[in-house]
């Protein structure tokens, strides 16, 4: 979910083409759940094999993958390790949300209310050890390297942004601005319209770029201005302060100087130990320094038979997809012009 600081920040609007030869850290966790939540039958179920074993997250993860290297854009998912404790209250939550949307989407089947029985299936969505192995091994196929990260996969990919080891990192969550990230995207290649749920509305959708000093420099704050701001707003490792959201917080944190000041000016009701050590986590999480090897070679016979074989996706459609994806990928190996000369 992560904090709700989109009305504050500075956003610039982009082409995926304008990632050509960019290098670009991707949330895996916060992909693939898109992928889950997104693709999905008419009455809310999610694409299955005939063994029942779920595949939404793989068709959404080769279809994009695909996209973003026919672009020349330079991949690399990082997972989730381990959440730090003080994210369990977030993680029960989340379980309890779902376990509820469940009873409502069976509830709105019955009814036959399929547009309800959707919106509930969305909430229900979980990501399972064999989902996260099953994506890796496709990646594997696909010639895409992939980390494992300590802890969070935005801490990881903002540090990675930081080193300069990747130019961007891409997730949906602003957490990635509060451990650092100089720039990072959203949106990435969901150009089109997206339906407000529970509304006959639509919003365009557009990739996105969001740069960390930019946006400190036009908020006159810090960036650990910023993280108190955020956990007066709540975090996945805080619940916040009732009555307060960006712009009451926002002023709070231009008239105080200590993170002690702001939690007293704002009556929070949680911890102020627990306020330290999620600031702490912001700003120096545990990271591992691996640095990927980009443009491998994918094993198209391997994809074929994850996709195909095993999980019973249409053998034409992805023998085309591969097809395109090796004219595209032949035009990119060719030398520029400029090239021959140097």
């Amino acid at each position: 979910m992560g904090v709700k600081i989109g009305d504050l920040v500075i956003k610039d609007k982009i082409e995926i083409s304008d990632l050509s030869g960019k290098k670009v850290a991707i949330d895996a966790y916060n992909t693939i759940y898109q992928f889950l939540t997104t693709i999905r039958q008419k009455d809310g179920a999610p694409l299955m094999n005939s063994k029942g074993i779920i595949t939404s997250h793989l068709s959404g993860l080769f279809h994009r993958s695909i996209k973003l290297l026919e672009n020349d854009v330079k991949i690399v998912y990082v997972f989730d390790g381990k959440p730090p404790s003080f994210k369990e209250d977030t993680l029960i939550s989340r379980r309890e949300i779902k376990e509820d949307a469940k009873v409502k989407w069976e509830e709105a089947l019955k009814a036959g209310n399929l547009e309800e029985a959707k919106k509930y299936a969305q909430m229900t969505s979980k990501l399972t050890k064999d989902m996260v192995e099953d994506a890796k091994e496709l990646l594997d196929a696909m010639g895409i390297p992939h980390i494992q990260a300590f802890s969070e996969g935005e801490a990881q990919g903002s540090y990675m942004a930081k080193k300069g080891i990747v130019d961007y990192c891409a997730s949906q969550d602003y957490d990635s601005l509060l451990f650092g990230a100089p720039n990072m995207i959203r949106n990435l290649t969901l150009s089109g319209k997206r339906k407000i749920p529970g509304r006959n509305t639509y919003i365009d959708i557009t990739p996105e770029i969001i740069n960390l000093e930019k946006t400190l420099e036009e908020l006159k704050i810090t960036r650990e201005k910023l993280i108190w701001l955020s956990l007066m707003i709540g975090t996945d490792y805080n619940k916040g302060v009732n009555g307060i959201g960006p712009k009451k917080g926002y002023k709070i944190v231009l008239e105080s100087e200590t993170l002690e000041e702001v939690y007293m000016k704002s009556n929070a009701s949680e911890g102020i130990e627990l306020w330290k050590s999620v600031e702490e986590y912001f700003l120096n999480p545990e990271v591992v320094n691996d640095i990927p090897k980009f443009n491998n070679k994918m094993d198209y016979d391997k994809v074929i038979e994850i996709m195909c074989t095993k999980n019973e996706f249409s053998v034409e459609r992805t023998k085309g997809t591969l097809e395109n994806f090796k004219k595209i990928k032949k035009e990119l190996d060719q030398p520029k012009l400029g090239q021959w000369f140097k």
